[in-house]
């Protein structure tokens, strides 16, 4: 089987092929991560709900949680109006971030909401 060729014509990928795929916490909203996928990346996501991404450095496909028990259930998949985002609304299992933190966002605040 393979990613469905409707899907697959509405996607616009980077030079690698991959399209950014962010992901957010079901029921909050909550930004957890950004990673990559392609077609194949897409087509297990869709298939399973298990969430795969397409790993840039180490040049394979991943499993979030497969390895650390940091499980991602897809709920919904949604692509931008462009078709060069993957937007995946999951239910998270422990933290997203491979550091242990909760998001991948918790570190670093460049600028803060003013009271």
């Amino acid at each position: 089987m393979s990613l469905d060729p409707a899907i697959a014509a509405r996607l616009k990928r980077n030079d690698d092929g991959l399209v950014c795929a962010v992901v957010q916490q079901r029921g909050t909203g909550e930004v957890l991560m950004v990673a990559w996928m392609d077609d194949e990346a897409l087509h297990r996501t869709l298939s399973t709900r298990k969430a795969t991404y397409w790993s840039r450095s180490r040049r394979q496909y991943w499993v979030k949680g497969e390895t650390s028990g940091h499980t991602q259930h897809v709920h919904e998949v949604r692509l931008d109006c462009d078709g060069d985002t993957l937007l995946l609304t999951v239910d998270q299992v422990d933290g997203a971030c491979h550091t242990g933190d909760r998001t991948c966002f918790d570190a670093d605040v460049l600028l803060a909401a003013q009271a």
